[in-house]
Order: structure tokens, then C-alpha cells, then sequence
């Protein structure tokens, strides 16, 4: 994902790589020779010495925590990857660290940008559905042995934090967080179904009830070979829905494969605008042709950012933003220990972050 992020940054005007450190000092030396910058030991001494603006972390999330509290304490503003941490200790920690420094925190959901989403946003704050009512996503894909082993930190409950949850489903949590409010109370159940080289979930389901009185169904899995499709679909009080298919044909899996479809609406039940779904569809995979969508929307979400900076304003992804994402797993992982529905809000818990007691 780095690299994903440096070949965006050196297509905005007025931004300047000024220096990557890196959890291996090898990693940080080859990225700092590829892209023309100086690696060092420190993230403070990186910040320090460049008095950098910006500090984008892209470490494997497990270990988003000490870089992300080391660039906010050295007054760097911070943009991390998805999803925010793996667990609610590790992002209150960032959290804290950023409003001790008094800095800008956002979480990357570059998903949010995509046409097809930003339609379906649209339509909902125009009224076209009438109130939200009930939501669900559907994320079926695949992730095989070689993949889990790749890295170490891979399929662990103690290094990665979970599975399906954690990794593949954060973008479709925060757009459903994002366009049906906050979340009041959740039922949820995990299963290891034909995974068995790892420890962690491959398949999660969960009930969802949002403060606003509207329903939710989450349905995410990486047991369904091959990859299939991600889904979020909104229905309204008046019956009529939107929806959108974010990823199609095959997960994407970065430094290793592409974006198999152009993300396009695959619902659309508004009176008056049903056969909109074909010029849609065209325009949209029109769009995807004419852009690498890897580093684009990811762009788009920097330039937001750094014109929150600039302004002084929120970026348009904030941190509380991705707590809200890593709250919504967690209690489906706790959920499924303690066989109950858990209330919301949540709060850490010592001794269980680590997830261990999740097995």
C-alpha cells in the first residue's frame, strides 16, 4: 500500500516525499531509492528534521499505533491506513496522541469517492428513499494459503487481530456506517469454515441495530472461492433502494493483483430512475478504463486531506470515523465470546484487545 500511496502523493502538486521509515531498515532504504527520498531510524526524527506536514502510515495494520502516536507527538498531521488499528486500545491511543498535539487525524476510506457510492450518498441526503431502513453488505471472496502466508502476522489473533473483519471488510463497515448513522446494538457470529492453516475468522455475519431505528445485515466472508463481489445495498421507508457493487470479479490484493471490475450501482428502485442503471454503468467503466483506480481515488482522499490542513477544517474522514469501524468488528467478536448481543457505545478492554481470548 506504500507504494500505492507514493505514486499518488508525486501526482499532486506542491507535495514532496520527505522521508519514510519503515518497521525493517532494508524496506525503508530500497522505498527511500525508488522514490527519491532519505529513510531514517525515527518517525520523530523523520517529522523533525523535515518539519513535515503530513505522515501517512502503511504498515500492516497491527502496528499502525506507534508510528501513528510517534508522527502526532512530533506534530505531524496523520492519515493512516484502513482500518484504523485492530483493536479500540490502539485507537484511542492514536486518538489521544493526535488531540494531545493538536493535529489532524483521518482514517484512509478511499472507497468513498467512487462515483457509484458518492450516488448512492446523494440520493440518501436528498430524500429520494425517504428515511434508511435497513442496510446490508455482502462481501464474498477468497484468500488462499499463500496469501496468509506472505507475512507473518497473517491469520493471528494476536498479530493481525482477526480476519475477514478486520482486513477485508473495513471499507464497505465505514461506507454502511456512513450513510445509515450510529449503531445502537449488535448481534454477531464468526466461523473459521475451510481455513484451517489460520487462526482467525474467514466468515462473519452480524444483526445490526442503528440508533435511528433502522436494521442492518453484515455478511462477509473469504471462504467463497474465487472471489466474488463486495455489495452494500440501502432500502427506504418508501420501498425504493440504491445500491452499489464497490468490488467485483476477484479481491484486490495490493503489490500483487489489480481491480478485476469498475465499481458500478447494481440496485436502483427510485421511482422515475430505474433505467439510469445502464448509463451508469457506462459512464462509470469508462471512467475506470481512463484511470489507474488503485492510486486515483486514494488521491483524491490526500487532496482532501491536505485541504483540510490548509483550511484548518475536518477532513472529510476523520479518526473518530474509523474508530466507529473498528467498534462495529470488535463487538461482533465479542458477540460471538460472550453469545449476546453487545451495546454500544464500547469501550477497550483491557485484556482482551489482543484478541487472544477471541479463539
Amino acid at each position: 500500500m506504500a507504494h500505492l500511496h507514493a505514486k499518488a502523493l508525486l501526482g499532486i502538486p506542491n507535495v514532496r516525499i520527505s522521508g519514510v521509515w519503515s518497521r525493517t531498515t532494508e524496506t525503508a532504504k530500497s522505498f527511500a531509492a525508488k522514490y527519491g527520498t532519505k529513510s531514517y531510524d525515527t518517525v520523530s526524527r523523520m517529522v523533525a528534521e523535515n518539519r513535515s506536514d503530513l505522515v501517512i502510515v502503511c504498515t500492516a495494520h497491527p502496528f499502525h499505533r506507534e508510528p501513528a502516536v510517534d508522527a502526532a507527538l512530533a506534530g505531524a498531521n496523520v492519515l493512516i491506513e484502513k482500518p484504523l488499528a485492530s483493536c479500540l486500545s490502539d485507537c484511542d491511543a492514536v486518538i489521544d496522541a493526535c488531540n494531545k498535539s493538536g493535529v489532524k487525524l483521518g482514517v484512509i476510506s478511499q472507497r468513498r469517492w467512487l462515483e457509484p457510492v458518492r450516488r448512492v450518498k446523494d440520493a440518501i441526503d436528498s430524500g429520494k428513499i425517504g428515511k434508511p431502513v435497513l442496510a446490508t453488505i455482502n462481501l464474498l471472496g477468497w484468500r488462499d494459503k499463500d496469501y496468509y502466508d506472505s507475512d507473518p502476522w497473517r491469520g493471528t489473533w494476536d498479530m493481525e487481530g482477526g480476519g475477514v473483519l478486520v482486513n477485508q471488510s473495513p471499507h464497505q463497515l465505514d461506507i454502511m456506517l456512513w450513510m445509515m448513522g450510529d449503531v445502537e446494538e449488535v448481534y454477531g457470529i464468526w466461523r473459521n469454515l475451510n481455513h484451517p492453516y489460520i487462526k482467525v475468522e474467514d466468515t462473519a455475519l452480524a444483526i445490526v441495530k442503528f440508533r435511528s431505528g433502522a436494521i442492518g445485515n453484515i455478511l462477509v466472508s473469504n471462504s467463497q472461492k474465487p472471489g466474488i463481489f463486495g455489495k452494500v445495498h440501502i432500502h427506504g421507508e418508501n420501498g425504493a433502494s440504491v445500491g452499489v457493487q464497490t468490488d467485483g470479479g476477484a479481491m484486490f490484493i495490493a503489490g500483487k493483483t489489480g481491480v478485476a471490475e469498475p465499481p458500478v450501482n447494481d440496485l436502483w428502485t427510485i421511482p422515475g430512475e430505474e433505467k439510469m442503471l445502464a448509463e451508469w454503468t457506462k459512464t462509470d467503466t469508462e471512467i475506470f478504463k481512463s484511470i489507474d483506480s488503485t492510486v486515483y481515488y486514494i488521491k483524491c482522499q490526500i487532496e482532501d486531506f491536505i485541504d483540510a490542513i490548509e483550511k484548518n477544517r475536518s477532513p472529510f474522514v476523520t479518526g473518530k470515523d474509523g474508530r466507529r469501524v473498528v467498534e462495529l468488528f470488535s463487538a461482533i467478536y465479542r458477540s460471538t465470546r460472550d453469545n449476546k448481543p453487545v451495546s454500544f457505545p464500547l469501550d477497550s478492554e483491557p485484556g482482551f484487545d489482543g484478541r487472544e481470548n477471541f479463539m
